[in-house]
C-alpha cells in the first residue's frame, strides 16, 4: 500500500511539473525561431532552418541516444531503436506537413472560403531541401537490403548531411527589405549595428538551445508520467508519443509561421530540414552510441518487423519528396498523406497494405511527371542554383 502511494505521488509530481515545463518549452521554441528569422538575413534561409532544426530536435536526439544506449546493454530493446526514429520521421511527414497546410488555410481569412485552399508555393532556394531528401532515402535502400546499421553507414550519412550544409552555405541570404514582415525581436536584432548582429543571433540560438536542453528531460518525464497514468503502452509511447513531444518545439515555430501566407513555406521547410537531419545525423548517431554501450564496434541488426517499419517510413518520405518536387503543396496532397498516416496509426497491423498504397501513389506521380502533366521543378531549380552559386 505504501509503495503504491509513493508511486502515485511520484507520477503526480512529474505530471504537475508539466505546468512549468510546457510553457518554458514553448518560450524556448519561440526564441530559436526568432533567431532563425534573423539568421536568414545573414546566411541563407535554408542554413538558418538547418541550425533551427538541429536545436529543435535536441530532445529527439536525447531520446534516441538513450534508447540506443539501453539497447546496447539489453538486446531485447533493439526493436525500440527503429520504433523511435521511424515514428519520428513518419510524424513529421504524415502529421507535421498537413498540419502546416491546414493551419495556413484556417488563418488565411482574408480570402473567400473557396480560395483558402490554394497551394503553398515554395521559392527556388527551397529546391535544395526537397532534393536533399533524396540521397539519404536512396542510401537507406542499401541499409534495408543488408539489414544492418553500422559505423560505415554513419560515416556515409554524416557525409550526406555535411554536403547538404555546404550547398546551403553557398545560397545567399534574404534581402533586408523583407524585414518588415519579421517579428519584433527579429527586427530589433537586425536594427543593431552590423558588427553586433551575428553575436546577437548566436546569443538567441544559444539561449533557446540551452533552455531546450535543460527543459527537454523534465518535460518528457512529465509527459511519460501522464501517459503512464492514462495506461499508454511503452511501445506506443516510444514510437509515437515520445517523438511527438520531442518534436514539439519545431511544431510550435512551424505552425506559428503557417499562420501567414508568406511564411507558410518556411514552416514546411522547417519540417523538411528536420526530416533530412533525422534521416542522416540522427540515424548515423545510433551505431556510435550502440557501439559505445556495448564496449566495442558493433552493428545494429534489423529483424523482419523492423525492416517493414523502415520501408514504410522510406516510401512515405519518398512520396513526400515527390509531392513537394513540383514546388507547391496542395490541399489534396496534405489530406492524402495525413489520411494514410492516420489509418496506419489507428490500425498498426496494416503496414504492408499502406506500403502498397504509398508505392502506388509514387508510381502515379512519376507517370504524371513522365507524361509532363506534372513537373518536378525542384530538380531543375536545384541545377540552376548549383550553376549560379558554384
Amino acid at each position: 500500500m505504501i509503495f503504491k502511494l509513493k508511486t502515485i505521488a511520484g507520477v503526480t509530481t512529474k505530471t504537475i511539473s508539466s505546468l512549468w515545463t510546457f510553457p518554458s518549452l514553448i518560450f524556448s521554441a519561440f526564441i530559436i525561431a526568432w533567431a532563425a528569422e534573423a539568421a536568414q538575413f545573414i546566411v541563407s534561409q535554408g542554413l538558418a532552418l538547418a541550425i533551427l532544426a538541429w536545436l529543435q530536435t535536441l530532445p529527439e536526439f536525447a531520446v534516441e541516444a538513450a534508447i540506443a544506449w539501453e539497447a546496447g546493454a539489453d538486446p531485447e530493446k533493439v526493436h525500440l531503436i527503429t520504433a523511435n526514429f521511424t515514428g519520428s520521421l513518419r510524424l513529421l511527414v504524415g502529421l507535421g506537413w498537413p498540419l502546416i497546410y491546414f493551419v495556413s488555410v484556417f488563418f488565411n481569412k482574408r480570402f473567400p472560403f473557396h480560395r483558402r485552399f490554394l497551394p503553398i508555393k515554395f521559392d527556388k532556394e527551397h529546391s535544395v531541401e526537397v532534393v536533399a531528401l533524396f540521397p539519404p532515402i536512396l542510401y537507406f535502400v542499401i541499409i534495408l537490403i543488408k539489414g544492418t546499421l553500422s559505423l560505415f553507414d554513419s560515416a556515409i550519412l554524416f557525409f550526406l548531411y555535411l554536403a547538404y550544409l555546404f550547398i546551403l552555405n553557398r545560397v545567399p541570404p534574404h534581402e533586408t527589405e523583407e524585414l518588415k514582415d519579421a517579428p519584433y525581436v527579429t527586427r530589433k536584432v537586425m536594427s543593431l549595428p552590423p558588427k553586433y548582429r551575428k553575436p546577437a543571433v548566436f546569443g538567441l540560438f544559444l539561449l533557446g538551445g540551452v533552455s531546450l536542453f535543460f527543459i527537454a528531460e523534465p518535460f518528457l518525464h512529465s509527459m511519460l508520467a501522464l501517459a503512464t497514468a492514462m495506461g499508454v503502452s511503452h511501445y506506443i509511447f516510444v514510437q509515437w508519443l515520445a517523438p511527438f513531444l520531442s518534436e514539439f518545439p519545431e511544431k510550435v515555430s512551424a505552425l506559428n509561421w503557417a499562420r501567414t501566407v508568406k511564411k507558410a513555406p518556411m514552416g514546411v521547410m522547417n519540417m523538411v530540414s528536420s526530416n533530412i537531419n533525422q534521416w542522416t545525423v540522427l540515424v548515423g548517431m545510433i551505431p556510435i552510441v550502440y557501439s559505445l554501450s556495448r564496449g566495442g564496434i558493433s552493428v545494429v541488426e534489423f529483424d523482419h518487423h523492423q525492416k517493414v517499419e523502415i520501408l514504410l517510413t522510406m516510401v512515405q518520405s519518398s512520396l513526400g519528396m515527390i509531392l513537394l518536387a513540383n514546388m507547391k503543396f496542395n490541399w489534396y496532397e496534405a489530406a492524402g498523406i495525413f489520411s494514410l498516416w492516420f489509418i496506419q496509426f489507428i490500425y498498426p497491423h496494416l503496414r504492408e497494405e499502406i506500403i502498397i498504397v504509398y508505392s502506388a501513389w509514387i508510381v502515379f506521380e512519376l507517370i504524371l511527371a513522365l507524361s509532363r502533366k506534372k513537373r518536378l521543378y525542384a530538380f531543375g531549380e536545384f541545377r540552376k542554383l548549383i550553376k549560379e552559386y558554384f
